[in-house]
């Protein structure tokens, strides 16, 4: 069972859920600066496909969770009519959607009885299911692989434009890209400690060439897998780990144990418990609450330095509405990232 697990969180971090960057013709608008909802549109998705809308779609169907963890946060959920009712997705509104999946596997007759409109597949979709489901008359778009938190970016937008919700998209993006403005800031002139990311008892990690580096890198820490080398998911031994010394151990919630070696018990990290777990369904899924995610490490690993920038940012609000161009004022903070800012604080409360 272990194995099972392991082999599934490996699955569900690598072949993610995003948008090719380049867009597929001159109707559909450039992903990573905005979604262009003028229909007709022509897309080409990570297998080469030419997908073509002529109209917003009506209904939709997401396969994966980080398909319909997008499509809730961009406000196209009254359009999805189909998707995963899994752990991974317990914390949306199954409503009287169908679910489409039975254990994360693709229960192909329950889409093609929907009949939706279009098809969302993240990429770790297996391709077989795609075909089955074109060759039955469906679109789908087969989303490519997620390897950035810039890569979330442009997949949003492109969901905006397969599902007709392009304002929500942006307005997704701009609301991602506030956040990141009150990470960089509050880590401005920190030292980033040595982490440990835990999934097994067997030292398994998630390495540099892993979205869940991106996460634990932008969240303030250096990721103790890239020091050792590791670019994909495999195990630390537990002399590297303890000789290594990481200051924090870093793991999922959807454990219900500390999956760390007993010698990790020797780690400072251990010894001054120093030890958390950040959501699952955000720090797995590569899709915008990813934010919460980072928030969530930068809060903890650095509580000073983000109630700063929290506190600079809520100067620059002030600064802003008088009018005053101060030495206290931060550059590029004006009032929606202030208020964004103070709202923050809240992230591990509360969704958007």
């Amino acid at each position: 069972m272990r194995q099972k697990l392991v082999l599934l969180l490996t699955a569900l971090l690598t072949l993610s859920l995003v948008a090719p960057i380049a867009a597929a013709s001159s109707a559909s608008a450039t992903p990573d600066e905005t979604a262009d909802c003028a229909y007709p549109i022509e897309l080409t998705d990570a297998t080469g496909e030419d997908i073509t809308l002529e109209e917003a779609p009506d209904s939709v169907v997401a396969l994966q969770p980080s398909d319909a963890q997008t499509v809730f946060e961009i406000g196209a959920e009254d359009r999805l009519v189909g998707m995963a009712d899994e752990d991974a997705t317990s914390d949306l509104e199954m409503g009287d959607r169908v679910d489409v999946t039975d254990n994360y596997e693709i229960v192909h007759e329950r889409v093609i009885d929907l009949d939706p409109d279009v098809v969302l597949a993240a990429n770790i979709t297996p391709e077989e299911d795609v075909e089955t489901l074109r060759e039955a008359g469906l679109t789908v778009y087969h989303f490519d692989n997620a390897a950035s938190i810039d890569d979330v970016r442009d997949n949003v937008l492109r969901t905006g434009e397969l599902t007709g919700e392009c304002d929500g998209a942006t307005e997704t993006v701009d609301w991602m890209d506030e956040r990141l403005e009150v990470v960089e800031t509050a880590l401005e002139n920190t030292d980033r400690p040595l982490a440990y990311y835990a999934m097994g008892e067997d030292g398994t990690t998630a390495g540099s060439d892993t979205f869940i580096h991106e996460v634990l890198t932008t969240g303030g820490v250096e990721n103790l897998a890239e020091r050792a080398g590791i670019d994909f998911y495999q195990p630390l031994s537990s002399e590297m780990i303890v000789d290594e010394d990481p200051e924090w151990i870093i793991y999922s919630d959807d454990r219900s144990d500390v999956p760390i070696p007993e010698a990790a018990e020797a780690t400072t990290a251990y010894q001054n418990d120093n030890v958390f777990s950040v959501n699952a369904n955000q720090l797995n899924q590569p899709a915008p609450q990813v934010i919460y995610a980072v928030v969530d490490i930068v809060e903890t690993v650095h509580p000073d330095a983000y109630e700063q920038a929290v506190d600079g940012l809520e100067d620059t609000d002030e600064s802003d509405e008088n009018g005053d161009d101060s030495e206290d004022s931060i550059p590029g903070f004006g009032v929606p990232a202030a208020v964004a800012a103070l709202l923050a604080v809240a992230f591990l409360a509360h969704r958007r």
